[in-house]
């Protein structure tokens, strides 16, 4: 057990940088590392509380730059999907979903090669955009890497695009840790293991932030970029 818990820590720590660097990928990257480790109908919910740890960290170091009226409109699409897809976790078929992701992922990389400077969604595009996060992410664990080319092709850089980002999930997790504990999935195990892994999260956290101010825009990109490739990959791998 103590070895599964270092192991896991030291997962959660270099993913939680790049989670700081990027804005997403250390749920996504984290999820088959824990499946394997816990299994997945424990793995899902202790991520969850991973992340929500992860997530908050962000969103106080990078604070200044909220924007606040899109996390609001983020919310209002994505807390009933979590609390009721959450719900349906323990009897939900991942797998088909998994890779449909996946092939979604990948499309919209290619299409943002192909629309280099893509028309703003709109404000009120984002609360079917958190509706669709919530339906996901209650199942998956993480979908960040779904909502971030609607972030930014909002225009959102570094500081803004992280933290604005990160608040927009962790009202989505916050939401997802209620509907667990209804359906009975906060068993003693993941709260213990959900709480020994947050050290390791937030100083995570704190490494991205300090590292993501030495890159340019381009490179933040070309990473958030490269970011959905992977995950994608992963998803249609069924990882």
């Amino acid at each position: 057990m103590v070895l599964t818990l270092v192991s896991a820590s030291v997962a959660a720590f270099a993913l939680a940088v790049l989670s700081g660097v990027a804005g997403f990928g250390g749920g996504v990257l984290l999820l088959p590392v824990f499946t394997g480790l816990f299994g997945l109908r424990v793995a899902v919910p202790v991520l969850t509380i991973v992340q929500l740890s992860s997530n908050a960290g962000r969103v106080w170091l990078n604070r200044s730059e909220l924007d606040r009226q899109l996390i609001g409109r983020f919310a209002i699409g994505a807390v009933p999907l979590a609390v009721a897809t959450g719900l349906l976790l323990a009897h939900a078929p991942l797998s088909p979903l998994t890779r449909l992701l996946g092939v979604f992922l990948l499309a919209v990389v290619v299409w943002r090669r192909a629309n280099p400077h893509p028309k703003p969604p709109s404000d009120r595009a984002f609360i079917a955009v958190g509706a669709v996060s919530g339906f996901g992410s209650a199942l998956l664990g993480s979908v960040g890497p779904l909502t971030a080319p609607f972030f930014l092709a909002k225009g959102l850089r570094r500081a803004a695009y992280l933290g604005t980002e990160a608040a927009c999930a962790l009202t989505l997790h916050s939401a997802k840790i209620a509907a667990y504990g209804a359906g009975d999935l906060l068993t003693g195990q993941v709260l213990l293991l959900g709480v020994a892994l947050i050290p390791a999260t937030l100083a995570g956290a704190w490494a991205g932030k300090r590292l993501v101010g030495k890159i340019s825009d381009r490179v933040f990109v070309h990473l958030v970029e490269g970011g959905l490739m992977i995950a994608g990959l992963l998803f249609l791998a069924g990882l």
